[in-house]
């Protein structure tokens, strides 16, 4: 028996890196999983990986910037499984390595449309089924957001943005037994591997801040604190953001 058998999940950015690994950790539970990405050739792999091991997965394409996309997403998971139990918001997009004073209005509006809009447009589109039987929301932000990193400021923006999101959902949702939550997460996933190529000496600084003295596992270390905050492990626990990034990070 899994922590999730009989539930239905969202992923969105589910193609590969964190939201492929969440996915798969999430469906190792038994949760049944739409699988929403831009491409379709990672997102059907990502379903092909879920369903060689007996995990039941659906690809579905969507820009998650466009609400009439989200929203006729939702309808195909409603059509396919009748409902949605758990909605995992980690879509985001953005121009790397950014100097504030060089960071365009295009830069902006990717970030936060794809992150912030994304999130926004999903916990909307979704809150009619949790509504109705509770459930669980859990949100990728961002350390870069809490704090500031530099070169970073739309991508923080988009984040911290989404933070906020969460909080509000939590206070007004909870009396729906809807639990909202936000994992910041530092992930070997193949942005950060592309980053880390072309910066190494930068990647050996960021290596030197976390105390654990590695990068997480995508479906190992990030995957299993989403499949906590989407059990019933966590039901007295909303509002909250986690930093699943090897002690990098300690809030206050």
């Amino acid at each position: 028996m899994g922590k999730l058998d009989g539930k239905i999940a969202i992923v969105t950015g589910a193609g590969q890196g964190v939201g492929r690994g969440i996915a798969i950790a999430l469906a190792n539970a038994g949760a049944a999983i739409a699988l929403v990405d831009m491409r379709s050739d990672t997102c059907t792999r990502t379903a092909g990986d879920i369903g060689a091991v007996g995990g039941q997965a659906l690809p579905l394409l969507c820009d998650v910037r466009r609400r009439e996309q989200v929203q006729a997403v939702v309808g195909e998971v409603e059509k396919q499984f009748r409902t949605v139990d758990i909605l995992v918001n980690c879509a985001q997009n953005m121009r790397n390595e950014v100097p504030f004073e060089d960071t365009t209005d295009e830069d902006m509006a990717l970030a936060l449309e794809s992150g912030l809009l994304g999130t926004f447009y999903f916990m909307q589109a979704c809150f009619p089924h949790l509504k109705e039987h509770g459930g669980k929301i859990i949100n990728l932000a961002s350390s870069a957001g809490t704090q500031g990193a530099p070169r970073w400021a739309a991508y923080a923006a988009a984040r911290e943005g989404i933070r906020a999101l969460t909080r509000v959902a939590a206070h007004e949702w909870g009396k729906y037994k809807i639990n909202v939550n936000a994992v910041c997460p530092l992930a070997n996933s193949p942005r950060i591997q592309e980053w880390a190529q072309a910066f190494p000496d930068r990647m050996r600084s960021t290596l030197a801040t976390i105390p654990m003295g590695r990068l997480g596992d995508c479906e190992r270390d990030i995957g299993q604190v989403v499949v906590f905050l989407a059990s019933s492990d966590s039901d007295y626990i909303t509002g909250h953001t986690i930093m699943v990034d090897g002690g990098q990070t300690v809030l206050a």
